[in-house]
Formats: structure tokens, sequence, C-alpha cells
């Protein structure tokens, strides 16, 4: 085994400690918020370390090459907004918050019977 693999071989064991961590806290949350706020380690940190590692053991084979790095990228950065915006959304519906036009409200809130 060279020290590319041994290093990319940490790296997955790295992010799979870190997705099987964070079911095991899923289990055992309390409450759907803390469930939905425990994604947030695994898609900030752990879905880009595979794509790192997936990139290492690609550069020590076959060389730089700037279209998967700039895939790689992009994947990382639209895991990055979809975690973000997804969590949001899930936070928001756990709340039962809705989106409510504030000039609509205050006029309805004026009419009788309403």
């Amino acid at each position: 085994m060279s020290i590319v693999e041994i290093v990319v071989s940490a790296i997955v064991i790295l992010a799979t400690v870190m997705v099987v961590a964070t079911a095991v806290a899923m289990w055992r949350a309390p409450d759907a918020l803390t469930r939905a706020n425990l994604i947030g380690p695994v898609v900030g940190v752990g879905v880009p370390l595979l794509l790192l590692s997936k990139l290492i053991i690609d550069w020590s084979t076959t060389g730089f090459d700037l279209n998967n790095f700039i895939r790689a990228i992009l994947a990382i950065a639209g895991v990055w907004i979809v975690g973000a915006v997804g969590s949001y959304y899930i936070g928001r519906s756990i709340y039962g918050v809705t989106v409510v036009d504030k000039k609509h409200a205050e006029d309805r809130a004026y009419q009788p019977g309403a």
C-alpha cells in the first residue's frame, strides 16, 4: 500500500465514522429539530471529505485533471447550498412557520368578519 492509499483510506474512514456517529445521534435525538440539525456535520464535512479522497486517489493514478477538480468543487458547493437551504426549510416546517404577506395580513386584520 502506498502512502497516498493510506491517506485516502484514513480520510474515508474518518468520513464513515462521521456518518455512523450522525446516524447513531439521530437515532437518539429527542426531537425532530435536533435530528435536522445533526445532518449539518455530515453535509458540511463528511461528503466533502469523500470527494477529496476521490480526487486524491485520481490525482495519484492519472495526475491532475482540471475537469475532475472543477466538478468536485461544484459538487461540494452544491452539497453545501442544498444542505443549508434544506435544513432551513426543514426547521421552518418542524415549527409550522408559514410565509405570510405582511400587507395582506394587516388588511385582513381590519376587515370585519375576517
